[in-house]
């Protein structure tokens, strides 16, 4: 290993299992890829070392070591990350800073339907320590067994959920964050009200790691639901499930906490590459999952969602339904609208757009960019689903059947960007509902963000981190 002042300060500091030194830094070579290459494999770079602090306060001291050798941090949670956010440049110069080892959970107060945990606790632990309560915390994605709170809250995560829930953002009530400078924020309030000025959370939740590190935070729980039903939906049109949308809405309420949508060119890769997920439907133009979370019990929600699926049906909006009859069957269900990003990553490269869009102009834009994709790039295969309920939508572009999938993605993805995304903007939408930016959009953000927004984040990121020590080159 390289002898570097910084090096041996953070072996000192951390010991031998928190530093992890590669080939960047001039000495044997360690196996960092886990933590140097995202998930999508799209991104790869070099680590100078991984620092694995085990404390807080061991955070604050890598963060302050750094800043004096004039080193930047990448922090990471999981490296679930989907814009390239959390993995070091190619420079070989960078400290990757995980948090993996942060996994306290430091208290759970029932009364006060609060749990407070660190940073690198998976958000299934999370999850798992509420239900031992008997509550819930409604925070859901596909890649919980391994993503982390911290990374989660970094990137303002959405999910399944949002409908009911919110994002992440609206599940957080208070923050331990390390600065810059190396201080250490104890912002884990578990209160709902508290106005005494600036709500610093909001600085840090969805920021990325550029302007601080979360070590850990407090979090809103809610009361376990004493059932859950869920129902698959077929309908003719986009705009058949925008009403079915509203009709759930306006006959369930709150108990609606997941609105799901799936278009046939998803489905039918779930058939190609993963036939052992049964799909209970024929196939359709569109399919819904819906989820009902009731308060009183099975029988009240069962009665609900056959009452709403039955005036579905009586109006035109659903060809056809199913409702789960078990535990088994609700996650047969959930897995076919969770496993369709690995069926595309079966079938190759594809390009991806996590976009927001207001749900009632949702119709119109997928026909109006539908159409000008097919135009533009025939035989095109358009693969639509994410969460209708709060307007996201994951509108991904495959490569034509027989045309290289790498091939497509490197010669026509600038020009299907500047489409899909002059059309979010002509709609009213966001470029990035829930993924975040890192590397993949801070172009498209320099370029579609208003000036005056922009300015602003560039002034909050120049007065908390002036030398640009956390996560340069990303976002902004």
């Amino acid at each position: 290993m390289s002898q570097t002042p910084l090096l041996t300060a953070l072996r000192d500091l951390l010991g031998e299992a928190g530093l992890r030194v590669g080939l960047a830094s001039g000495g044997a070579e360690e196996d960092l890829s886990a933590f140097e290459k995202d998930w999508r494999g799209r991104y790869q770079g070099r680590a100078l070392a991984v620092a694995s602090p085990s404390s807080t306060e061991q955070v604050a001291a890598v963060v302050r070591l750094c800043a004096a050798h004039g080193v930047s941090i990448v922090p990471q949670g999981g490296n679930t990350g989907l814009v390239g956010g959390g993995v070091p440049d190619a420079s070989g110069s960078q400290i990757l800073l995980s948090l993996r080892r942060l996994q306290a959970v430091r208290e759970l107060d029932a009364a006060n339907l609060t749990l407070t945990v660190e940073a690198g606790c998976s958000l299934q632990a999370v999850q798992e320590a509420a239900a031992e309560q008997g509550l819930l915390f409604p925070l859901s994605l596909a890649s919980e067994g391994s993503c982390t709170i911290g990374g989660n809250l970094a990137s303002n995560a959405g999910g399944t959920q949002v409908l009911r829930y919110g994002n992440a953002r609206e599940l957080c009530l208070g923050l331990e964050v390390v600065t810059a400078s190396g201080d250490i924020w104890s912002g884990l309030s578990g209160l709902r009200k508290d106005n005494t000025g600036y709500d610093l959370r909001h600085l840090f939740i969805g920021s990325e790691g550029t302007l601080g590190i979360i070590t850990a935070a407090t979090l809103k729980l809610y009361p376990a639901p004493q059932a859950q039903l869920t129902a698959l939906a077929t309908c003719a049109d986009l705009n058949a499930t925008v009403a079915l949308l509203a009709l759930a809405q306006a006959q369930t309420g709150a108990a609606l906490t997941a609105f799901e949508l799936m278009n046939d060119a998803a489905m039918t890769l779930l058939r190609r590459h993963l036939p052992q997920l049964v799909q209970p439907l024929s196939p359709s133009p569109w399919t819904v999952l819906l989820e009902l979370s009731d308060c009183e019990n099975e029988t009240h929600a069962q009665a609900q969602l056959e009452q709403l699926l039955s005036e579905a049906v009586n109006r035109g909006l659903v060809q056809d339904a199913a409702v789960a009859q078990s535990l088994a069957q609700s996650h047969t269900m959930w897995q076919l609208r969770e496993s369709i990003s690995m069926a595309q990553s079966k079938e190759g490269l594809n390009i991806k757009h996590d976009i927001a869009l207001p749900v009632s102009r949702i119709p119109a834009f997928v026909a109006a960019t539908d159409a000008a994709l097919r135009a533009g790039f025939p035989g095109v295969r358009l693969i639509t689903f994410g969460h209708l309920g709060d307007g996201n939508l994951h509108y991904n572009v495959q490569a034509p059947e027989g045309v290289s999938a790498a091939e497509f993605l490197a010669t026509q993805e600038p020009a299907i960007n500047r489409l899909v995304y002059d059309a979010v903007q002509q709609f009213g939408g966001s470029i990035s509902a829930e993924h975040g930016i890192g590397q993949l959009k801070r172009e498209e953000l320099a370029l579609r963000k208003d000036p005056v927004a922009l300015a602003l984040m560039r002034s909050i990121k120049s007065a908390l981190d002036p030398q640009g020590v956390f996560n340069p080159g990303r976002l902004l």
